[in-house]
Formats: structure tokens, sequence, C-alpha cells
């Protein structure tokens, strides 16, 4: 999946739908949307997502909160919360897990591509390392990846969208999409942060 994967948890369905609509762009797509906690904890194992948006009232014997707990903890993706609730109690609560944003309903289209692009940029700083060279990373693959791809793959880990990845080398949208694709096969890899975390284990 070459663009940014979110998981969308979000139990009022138009809401999630228009997330949905917003997100199938040429930088993100859905990963899948949750409607109760029970669900979302299938589709965090199962969908593998690179960014989480995370409703604090979503159904289900877990709230948002707790979930997010269970995202740091296991996972170690970026999420947003969403909410129509910016109580103080629960913006305590909610601060507590350390979210990449807070985007309170009903929300502007652009407040959520902004949003979701600064926390995975963000994310990406955090969490850099030593980059292993191309040399030793073909070492260890079954199809040596071009110099173009390993230039795409130091680009995601630094938590570019597509759009600016193209913008950065010249290209146009679908030329980036194509390469990430077959860096992604070469690294027998689902998505970015999936190869990402293949860097860092190096």
């Amino acid at each position: 999946m070459p663009n940014i994967n979110v998981l969308v948890i979000e139990d009022e369905p138009i809401i999630a739908q228009n997330i949905k609509k917003i997100l199938n762009n040429m930088d993100f797509s859905v990963a899948g949307i949750a409607y109760n906690s029970t669900r979302a904890l299938d589709m965090l194992a199962s969908r593998n997502p690179d960014a989480v948006l995370l409703d604090i009232t979503i159904k289900g014997d877990k709230d948002g909160i707790d979930l997010a707990e269970i995202i740091n903890e296991k996972y170690k993706i970026p999420f947003i919360y969403l909410t129509a609730h910016s109580d103080e109690m629960t913006l305590e609560r909610a601060k507590m897990t350390l979210p990449y944003g807070y985007i309170v309903k009903p929300f502007k289209e652009k407040d959520l591509l902004a949003g979701l692009e600064m926390a995975v940029y963000k994310h990406a700083q955090e969490n850099k390392s030593p980059f292993p060279t191309r040399e030793k990373l073909n070492e260890e693959l079954l199809s040596p990846i071009t110099e173009k791809e390993f230039d795409l793959l130091m680009d995601i880990s630094e938590g570019l969208t597509n759009h600016q990845i193209a913008e950065k080398h010249g290209n146009s949208i679908n030329t980036i999409k194509y390469h990430l694709k077959n860096l992604f096969q070469k690294m027998d890899v689902i998505n970015r942060s999936s190869a990402i975390r293949m860097i860092l284990n190096k």
C-alpha cells in the first residue's frame, strides 16, 4: 500500500464515511473502519495501519483512551483523537497517552489532512535511527532495490507523503506509487510502517 494507511475508529457511520471520502486521495488510504472497540482491536492486529484516527467515546468495553494505551504499548504508531468531547477532564486523561493530535468535531477537511500529515512526520522524526546502506539492505533481500527505491525508502522514513515525495523528485504521484509498490514487494512488506520497522530492526 503506497499511500499512508489510516485506520478509522469511529462509531458514527456518517462521520466515518465522510472521513473515508476525505482520506481516499493521493496521500492517504483507509485501512478499515471500526465502529466499536472489539473490531478496532481486530483491525489493529490484521490491517497493519500506518496511523489511527481515534474517537474517544467509541462503543464497546474499551474507550478510545484505553485503545490509545494499547496502540502505544503494542503497535507504536501515531494516533490522533477525533471527538466531540473536549471537556477538561477528558483532555487531561487523553493527554496522558501522548497523542499526535486532537481534532474536535465538527472538523474541516484541511484540518484532518494537515493533522494526519503532521502526526506521521512527527512520529517519523521521533523514531529516527541509523539507516542501513543500500548495499547492506540488499544483502538480505531476494531482489535488490534500486538507488531510486532506496531514496524513496529514506523519504518515507522521514514521514513524507506521496505528494511531498513527488514534488521533491519532480515525478508524478503515480510514478512514486509505482516505485513504492515495487519497493514494498522487494522488501516483502505490505506498507510504510512495516517497511520502517524492518529498517529499524537492522
